[in-house]
């Protein structure tokens, strides 16, 4: 799962403190009002800690293990990484912990308590399943988590489970939310976005309503891992979603966000603008507060053997932390210095006036032509015009 990007078995999960702050960044430019490169550091770093998960999610990217895989990253690897991820300086990117099943690994306690240690704030990406038990939340909530992300994919046991191929997960899905209730503990559900999907997302809605949820996180589906099995949204069917989804963010009781659909950012621009906003007050909202952040810009992964790309759905390898500096790869890396530039996209994301608040989904860009500065294919939006003016 991204506290960011995920969803159970493989996911990037909840956002930190499931409040996104404007931090290691610099303005740019003085047209756009509102602008920021993430050159410094990353606001999210997102750490695939195992394979190792009980769960064979269809959508998951990743392939999940019985047990740990081979070269996964020793406990004083993961110290040394934590160290690697202070050395980015004040303030600090944010960790998610993740996987596979990060509660799987026997040294997670002790990982967590030396990322405190270094004052890194963690968040964990938990798979649901039988050993997700109150005890073991409080265990990890004692050890410094900020927060958790849940996966939910459906209003019912038939729709949920169907998805995660194990029964049962959804009525423990639901276990795990009150747990987390009874002990304070914030919860980031994310629901994944097919078009088998979809059409239940209302009743989702009005399920999650009824629960203590800090936020929902609409995951698009990017075809990749075991998610090729699955069918994506159509680009209009997209655009609906996500005007149906500004509407009913206002009267949610908790905060309502995307992942790998980042044009979400340009509907509730438009949304704003429409009620007589300026640019500048958009972008000093609450909402633009995670405006910018995708793949190399405010993100990076670590694979479970230490691996590192600009997201975990954008599978271009750009060292390992094993024999690279994480700081240098993130500020220096030429693709990662390509994807903080938004203006040289190609297609309309790179003409687009909201590119350097959106960007589009680099991740879907590369999965669809193998070019991760290509326009994302799921937009509809063309410049200046509607696509049905564009055809």
């Amino acid at each position: 799962m991204t506290v960011g990007q995920h969803v159970v078995g493989g996911r990037e999960g909840a956002s930190p403190d499931l409040r996104p702050d404007v931090h290691g960044i610099r303005p740019i430019g003085s047209v756009r009002p509102v602008e920021w490169v993430y050159d410094r550091a990353p606001m999210t770093v997102y750490w695939e800690m195992t394979l190792a998960c009980a769960l064979t999610c269809r959508h998951c990217r990743a392939q999940a293990w019985n047990r740990p895989a081979p070269g996964q990253l020793t406990t004083e690897q993961g110290v040394a990484l934590l160290d690697d991820i202070a050395s980015f300086g004040d303030p600090l990117p944010h960790l998610i912990m993740t996987g596979g099943d990060p509660m799987r690994r026997p040294d997670l306690l002790e990982l967590m308590e030396e990322a405190r240690t270094r004052r890194i704030g963690v968040s964990l990406s938990p798979a649901v399943t039988p050993e997700l038990t109150r005890e073991r939340l409080a265990e990890v909530q004692r050890a410094g988590t900020r927060a958790i992300s849940l996966s939910l994919d459906g209003s019912t046991p038939q729709s949920h489970d169907g998805l995660r191929r194990v029964p049962g997960t959804f009525d423990l899905t639901m276990r795990a939310l009150d747990d987390a209730a009874a002990l304070g503990l914030p919860v980031q559900v994310n629901t994944l976005v097919t078009s088998s999907t979809a059409p239940d997302l209302p009743a989702l809605h009005r399920l999650l309503v009824e629960r203590a949820v800090a936020r929902w996180t609409l995951f698009f589906l990017i075809r990749t891992g075991r998610g090729t099995m699955l069918q994506e949204v159509a680009p209009e069917q997209s655009e609906q979603i996500l005007r149906w989804l500004d509407g009913v963010r206002d009267e949610s009781p908790f905060q309502v966000s995307t992942t790998e659909a980042l044009h979400f950012r340009r509907i509730t621009s438009q949304s704003m603008e429409a009620r007589g906003m300026t640019r500048a007050q958009i972008g000093a909202s609450r909402l633009a507060r995670s405006y910018g952040v995708r793949d190399g810009n405010g993100i990076i992964f670590i694979s479970h053997v230490g691996d590192v790309t600009p997201s975990g759905f954008l599978p271009v390898t750009i060292g390992n932390v094993t024999r690279d500096s994480l700081v240098r790869l993130y500020r220096e890396d030429p693709l990662m210095r390509a994807l903080r530039s938004p203006d040289s996209f190609g297609g309309d994301c790179g003409v687009c006036e909201y590119n350097r608040w959106c960007g589009g989904s680099r991740s879907r860009a590369y999965a669809a032509t193998g070019d991760p500065l290509a326009a994302d294919p799921l937009c509809v939006y063309r410049p200046g015009r509607s696509r049905s003016e564009a055809a």
